[in-house]
């Protein structure tokens, strides 16, 4: 191994600076040019890379987003798509790639694998629905974030007995959604594993007037099927069977910003140094993730095959806890 790159494919996370640093100073380390490729898919087809030094990822660790910049490459999931991108990996004599991204980056990496090229997949994205890892790089950070607007609006909610919903990310999973309404006290959770309908989100905000309640919290994932603009709709037309007066908040990109929590720093520095030490090895193919507190590898084929589940337990709990 002489020559490696990384990009940052999808959906930006926080944390996703620290995995690109660790990727390029432990490469380093191991005497490799390292090569950041810009823009994702679309840097990797057009040739758009920069070589990276230590200084170059310097004072990063902090930051938001990804220096490298992230794109969707609708081309690269055609076989010419991919045939150009391996073409500028072969003429720059890159002998492997790194990925930094969720659910179709990682197929992306599957497929460029599929072609006898080495790549190694690091787990980021915020809605965590990645197989292969318990939580991804910016989970942590986005969940916080989630929570914090929470913790504020239930000081508002309470002051003028007022129902709030609360709109978080998450187009296929509801990860978010259900960990913050957990963790925020919600009354009630509506993510899109789980069919609900808005008379009995209306019930359950009742219930909870009835029971002396002063405030409700609904929090709902943007991908369930009836998200905050349904259930806003919904709920003007049956206003007097809450009790309560209805506020919605949508939080959307806003949990995508911002400073990475010490978690998501973490994660993303040892993901970034095992994804290099196994090339070192001459392992590729695989996905970095965490799974029960260690860092481990799952191949690329199985994280694309597979799709990861939210645990049944916790949607229970969470209604046993609202009342």
């Amino acid at each position: 191994m002489k020559r490696i790159a990384v990009l940052t494919s999808g959906g930006d996370a926080p944390g996703m600076n620290v995995a690109i640093r660790a990727v390029v100073r432990t490469g380093l380390d191991k005497g490799w040019e390292v090569f950041g490729v810009r823009y994702g898919y679309t840097g990797l087809i057009t040739d758009n890379m920069v070589p990276l030094g230590a200084r170059d990822v310097g004072g990063i660790i902090h930051q938001g987003g990804t220096m490298l910049q992230s794109s969707r490459c609708p081309e690269f999931t055609t076989e010419e798509g991919r045939l150009k991108a391996l073409r500028v990996l072969n003429q720059r004599d890159i002998d492997a790639l790194v990925v930094i991204g969720g659910n179709g980056s990682q197929a992306g990496a599957h497929a460029l694998s599929q072609m006898d090229y080495p790549v190694i997949g690091i787990a980021s994205t915020i809605d965590n629905d990645l197989y292969g890892s318990e939580i991804s790089i910016g989970v942590d950070t986005a969940l916080n974030i989630a929570l914090e607007a929470i913790d504020r609006l239930k000081v508002t909610a309470s002051s003028h007995q007022r129902a709030f919903l609360v709109e978080v990310m998450g187009r296929d999973c509801g990860y978010i959604a259900l960990m913050a309404g957990i963790a925020g006290g919600a009354e009630t959770v509506l993510i899109p594993e789980v069919e609900t309908d808005p008379e009995t989100v209306a019930e359950e905000l009742r219930h909870a007037y009835l029971r002396g309640k002063t405030h409700a919290l609904v929090v709902v994932a943007e991908g369930a099927r009836y998200n905050a603009s349904h259930l806003a709709r919904f709920f003007e037309e049956h206003y007097e069977r809450l009790g309560f007066e209805m506020r919605v908040t949508v939080l959307g990109h806003t949990q995508r910003g911002g400073t990475p929590s010490a978690f998501d720093r973490l994660l993303a520095t040892r993901l970034g140094a095992t994804a290099t030490d196994r090339l070192a090895k001459g392992k590729h193919g695989i996905l970095m993730g965490l799974v029960k507190g260690e860092i481990v590898s799952t191949p690329l084929a199985e994280v694309v095959a597979k799709k990861k589940q939210l645990d049944p337990y916790l949607m229970s709990l969470a209604k046993v806890l609202a009342k």
